[in-house]
């Protein structure tokens, strides 16, 4: 079977490209667990905590996105995971800048992200459904993002006192999709074996 992306194919046989696939849902999942933890314990109490796990979130997704592309035939085969990947890096910058002056400018920055990368997961997951089958929850996934990056745009022209807590929401409902996400791939693994 061939892996397609975007008009372009490559050999890859459907139990690797899953599993690996299965594997980085997992992996996302628990890292976006563990952030939510500490949001809720560390960077509640800290807020130099609290800025380090704001720094970071964009990072790892960055980093997620390069991981991925690259198991997948690189970033030029993977266009919307590759303009992500640049996002991300350029949010992180900002959310570093936006610390300096308040947490409503963090949360703007933070909306926009989440609005243009959730739309550019949504496209990864319709490029990948040939693939890979039911992507509809990374669909909606990216779906809800964008929404979410609109109530935090909306947040932050809000004069409130805005924290690290208002974005541990965001980043539980991430962590769930990609959990599913990854016990769906699990689970028709599994029913392929068998059958």
């Amino acid at each position: 079977m061939h892996n397609q992306t975007l008009g372009t194919t490559h050999v890859n046989t459907p139990d690797i490209s899953s599993q690996w696939l299965m594997t980085y849902y997992f992996i996302r999942a628990a890292v976006s667990f563990v952030w939510v933890g500490a949001a809720f314990t560390l960077g509640a109490a800290m807020p130099l905590i609290a800025a380090v796990l704001l720094i970071f979130y964009p990072t790892w997704d960055a980093a997620a996105n390069v991981l991925d592309a690259h198991r997948n035939g690189g970033l030029r085969r993977n266009p919307t995971q590759a303009i992500n990947a640049l996002l991300s890096l350029v949010t992180t910058i900002a959310i570093a800048l936006a610390l300096s002056s308040s947490m409503n400018a963090v949360l703007g920055v933070f909306g926009v992200w989440a609005i243009v990368s959730g739309l550019l997961q949504l496209a990864t997951a319709v490029r990948r459904w040939k693939v890979y089958g039911a992507q509809w929850l990374m669909i909606l996934s990216g779906a809800q993002s964008a929404l979410a990056g609109a109530f935090f745009i909306k947040q932050s022209s809000i004069p409130a006192v805005h924290s690290l807590l208002e974005v541990a929401p965001y980043a539980a409902f991430g962590a769930f999709y990609f959990l599913i996400s990854a016990i769906w791939l699990y689970v028709s693994a599994a029913r392929r074996l068998r059958a």
